[in-house]
């Protein structure tokens, strides 16, 4: 059974090259996506709107029941809280690290067919996918996190529309702008199938 080489080296070089974004995944694992959106809402003036004081108290009471405390209220109101690590994370780190170590272990199989390592023998390359816990157990240990969130309020001079600038995990904000019913500024919320 024949093969090109020039085939064979192009795929191996493309898979070195990738190689390096498992351990990116594993390293970025334990730090936030930080985003910067701006909302809009109803203002007072506007049919079912709200005041900036009910809109900031809202976010508020959001806010302290997701755990985050106030750290400093100015114009810009900063919250802090603390994620804790996930179990399902730490699991999922860990799987997509043994197919990672699997696909590595074809390929040095492929690539080192008739390797003997004096005092060993044929190494079993497949045996590098135990490696995979320790991907879990780097996020455990370092999994708890603080988080930071930036939070602007403005409203027109009609009040008719509020602003809500939001600075912070992404995860958070995605639960926060759907739970509080906000749209994002400039686009147009449709309504699902099943809403």
């Amino acid at each position: 059974v024949g093969y090109s080489q020039l085939s064979y080296y192009t795929i191996l070089g493309l898979y070195v090259m990738s190689f390096p974004g498992l351990w990116s995944q594993i390293k970025r694992s334990t730090e936030a996506k930080i985003k910067r959106k701006t909302f809009v809402s109803p203002g007072e003036s506007a049919p079912e709107g709200k005041a900036l004081r009910q809109q900031a108290g809202e976010i508020m009471a959001y806010m302290k029941a997701n755990n985050y405390e106030v750290v400093e209220a100015g114009e810009t109101i900063t919250f802090r809280g603390l994620v804790q690590r996930s179990l399902s994370q730490a699991f999922f780190l860990t799987f997509c690290t043994a197919l990672g170590m699997a696909s590595l272990a074809l390929v040095l199989q492929i690539q080192f067919q008739n390797l003997v390592i004096p005092g060993i023998g044929e190494p079993n390359w497949f045996l590098l996918t135990l490696l995979s816990p320790y991907a879990g157990i780097y996020y455990w240990k370092s999994g708890d996190r603080v988080d930071d969130c930036e939070v602007k309020l403005s409203t027109n001079e009609e009040e008719t529309e509020n602003e809500i600038l939001v600075q912070g995990s992404d995860e958070e904000i995605e639960r926060m702008w759907r739970t509080l019913g906000w749209a994002e500024k400039g686009m147009v919320k449709v309504a699902g199938i099943f809403e």
